[in-house]
């Protein structure tokens, strides 16, 4: 479950009171070709074939290189610096939680995207549903002068009506049987307003959502979306002072045979979360 298209905190939240619904075995092609078909054996030996011969070739070419590097730095880097993915700063991660949700960030930029890839986690799980914890994790992951508002949007949006529609009840919990899956996993995380005090990051994220049940009529698939997280330097720790979010980027569906309700029920029960930090 994502949180809403372009949805700011304070004017929406959890989609509005949306959910999507996508059925087990269905398909469709997003650039309008018809219906996907199966892999075939023959095409992937011919790839392999290919990229066999590519390798030989670029081995070749390397190997009669003659190890002339004697070309002047400007000409190796005419295209001035390449851009590099987000690497890890050798920093420690956090070491301590509130509310179950890593705290003690530094005051730099890794500090900034560590703690808003932990509160997209929080801010998207199924426990922010729940009102037993809601409260906790708005006190954990906002500024304090933005709690009050915050937790009356929150409570207003997930209400009874909001939660008997996605099938839980009014504390948050699934049917008997049943299994309420939302997690979030952030992909990759970049800062796009940073000074001491402030910093803008988006969080690319990933995730899956729904009910796993076999009398499920919500069930659980996958979601893209990018939270923008406005983050504030307060009480020696960032927090946030405003969000929004944005559906994608997203891949091309792969060709994974959906699960059957047990499974997932299985895997949400037997895999934990990560904490993040660079």
């Amino acid at each position: 479950m994502s949180l809403g298209d372009e949805h700011e905190a304070s004017g929406g939240y959890g989609g509005s009171g949306q959910t999507r619904t996508r059925l087990p075995g269905t398909s469709g092609d997003p650039y309008g070709t018809g219906p996907r078909r199966p892999t075939r054996s023959s095409s992937r030996s011919l790839v392999t074939v290919v990229g066999v011969i590519v390798l030989l070739i670029a081995a070749i070419a390397f190997a009669n290189r003659g190890g002339d590097d004697s070309a002047p730095p400007e000409e190796n880097n005419a295209a001035g610096p390449q851009p590099a993915p987000t690497a890890a700063s050798g920093d420690q991660p956090v070491q301590t939680t509130s509310n179950g949700i890593p705290t003690g960030y530094t005051q730099n930029q890794e500090g900034a995207q560590s703690a808003a890839a932990n509160y997209a986690v929080a801010l998207v799980s199924a426990d922010i549903l729940k009102p037993a914890r809601r409260t906790g994790i708005i006190q954990q992951v906002f500024v304090a002068d933005r709690q009050p508002a915050l937790e009356d949007q929150f409570n207003r949006t997930y209400s009874k009506e909001f939660l008997s529609n996605i099938g839980l009840d009014q504390n948050g919990n699934a049917t008997a049987g049943s299994t309420y899956v939302s997690r979030t996993s952030p992909i990759g995380t970049k800062t796009t307003k940073y000074s001491n005090t402030a910093a803008t990051v988006e969080v690319w994220c990933t995730g899956v959502y729904g009910t796993a049940g076999e009398k499920s009529t919500n069930p659980v698939t996958s979601d893209w979306f990018t939270l923008t997280l406005e983050m504030r330097w307060a009480d020696g720790d960032w927090k946030v002072d405003s969000f929004a979010q944005k559906d994608g980027p997203a891949p091309v569906p792969g060709d994974n045979q959906a699960s059957n309700a047990d499974e997932m029920r299985k895997a949400v029960e037997e895999y934990g979360g990560f904490t993040y930090a660079r």
